[in-house]
């Protein structure tokens, strides 16, 4: 969290097969590729319900206020995982270079772990909330002193804290796309990378986040920019195993509803996913609801936490952001996201299989006259009852036709050829299937596209960044 918000200018879930909604083709029906709820009884707190599906659902504690009795009474009741509201930020804990105090950060930890909960660690390098030495450095003394302020953090609590937001908030407001303009960026580019490798060393058991506000819309630059960040890193092997979205919606950032888009282009890439922390001005009950889907929606979002308890506990008290009102009365906006958390899907669901038909087109995904080469280029052809239609999803997300020849992307970029090729178990040939009816490439991060936005029988089939057209989604009859 910052200390501003400006407008715009664990627990794992158990693995699901990735084309859920195959199963509905199998039963005769035409529908988009959306995964039906899981039958379970209802549970009656928001951390029990999340669990239904492997996720949490977390809030920020404020060691100061452990000594509210109506606080942690909600706090314990509702919570599965808790993150330091202040307390494990730079100026807490290391208040003067190399003299490090946890008490405050100790006491919250402690509170959560007696009460049988999972702490994100929150945050290790940040150009705000900085202690007044660290803010008089630069260069490489800066960049030792960050390295030695992530060591002596995660040695303290090694093997405790879940997931770590090991870098906060590294990306400028605006359509820049650009670096923030801040001590640690002008230590040198590759800060974010070393703060990264530096957290792996210290707590290799520990999930390592980069975490940000106001890249929820996957059209901001803000967003994309990010969004190469973290694809460069994967491609490089740097040690990122998650992104954090912030998600502070307001007047100047509102909510859109592609921000199931972003979190399913970025768990494409290979990162697990986390609201971290959430807050809503007006406490909308049907805004709540819809991001709580978002990520009940996405197989690899971690979980939600909101920031803070009640409003009268929120940095944003004046905007009444929050589940519970400052008397700790429950609002409507928390029995929206308890009735979208037992709604989930917990369930795992058999393969299936059936036509894949475009929602532009209303033409199938096809192998061109029933060839069987490997690197033959897949096209749009009228629906028949062909061999070279029938695609099957197998557990480990591959699309098989004719049994041994998977859905294969020919590349990474945009324009690469999407083919058939013989299963060999690449992430090249693995698919992540959304509710939007999108087909992504696991290795790539692109959408599954009629080139051209094409709808003619032998449109060619490709890779390209997805833009929710209907040339890019998909439904199965």
């Amino acid at each position: 969290m910052g200390s501003y918000a400006l407008p715009r200018p664990v627990v794992r879930r158990k693995t699901r097969s990735l084309l859920l909604a195959l199963v509905v083709g199998v039963l005769g029906a035409s529908a988009a590729l959306v995964a039906p709820p899981g039958a379970h009884a209802a549970e009656s707190t928001l951390g029990a319900a999340a669990a239904q599906s492997g996720r949490y659902f977390g809030t920020a504690i404020a060691s100061g206020r452990l000594s509210d009795s109506t606080y942690t009474s909600i706090a314990n009741r509702e919570f599965n995982m808790v993150t330091a509201e202040n307390e494990m930020k730079i100026d807490a804990t290391e208040p003067q270079r190399g003299q490090f105090n946890f008490s405050s950060a100790d006491r919250v930890y402690n509170w959560a772990v007696q009460n049988g909960k999972e702490v994100r660690g929150h945050t290790l390098a940040w150009h705000s909330q900085q202690p007044g030495w660290m803010q008089s450095l630069s260069g490489n003394d800066l960049r030792q002193a960050m390295i030695g302020h992530i060591n002596g953090v995660m040695a303290h609590y090694k093997g405790k804290i879940v997931q770590w937001d090991v870098v906060n908030e590294a990306f400028a407001d605006g359509s820049s796309g650009a670096r923030r303009d801040s001590n640690l960026q002008r230590s040198g580019n590759d800060w974010i990378e070393l703060a990264f490798r530096t957290a792996r060393a210290a707590d290799p058991s520990a999930k390592l986040c980069y975490n940000d506000y106001n890249v929820e819309d996957w059209t901001w630059a803000k967003t994309q920019a990010m969004y190469s960040m973290v694809r460069d890193f994967k491609q490089r092997g740097v040690p990122i195993d998650c992104v954090g979205f912030q998600a502070h919606f307001n007047s100047g950032s509102p909510y859109n509803s592609n921000f199931r888009t972003t979190l399913q282009n970025f768990a494409a890439l290979g990162v697990d996913v986390a609201v971290t922390e959430l807050d809503i001005q007006g406490a909308s009950p049907t805004t709540y609801a819809n991001v709580t889907n978002d990520c009940l929606a996405v197989e690899r979002c971690l979980g939600v936490t909101v920031w803070g308890v009640r409003d009268s506990d929120s940095w944003r008290a004046e905007h009444t952001p929050l589940l519970f009102n400052n008397d700790g009365s429950k609002k409507a906006a928390y029995s929206a996201v308890l009735n979208a958390l037992n709604a989930g899907d917990t369930t795992e669901p058999p393969a299936g299989s059936g036509q894949i038909k475009g929602v532009g087109s209303n033409r199938c995904l096809d192998v061109p006259n029933g060839s069987t080469n490997d690197g033959t280029q897949l096209q749009l052809w009228d629906c028949g009852s062909s061999a070279n239609q029938q695609w099957v999803a197998t557990g480990s997300g591959e699309l098989r036709v004719y049994g041994d020849k998977c859905l294969d992307a020919a590349g990474t970029g945009n324009g690469s050829k999407v083919q058939i090729y013989s299963c060999w178990g690449g992430d090249n040939q693995k698919w992540r299937v959304n509710s939007d009816g999108s087909i992504v490439g696991v290795q790539s991060g692109l959408c599954l596209d009629a080139v051209g936005t094409g709808t003619a029988n032998g449109t060619r089939i490709q890779l390209y960044s997805c833009s929710n057209g209907s040339n890019q989604r998909w439904t199965l009859t």
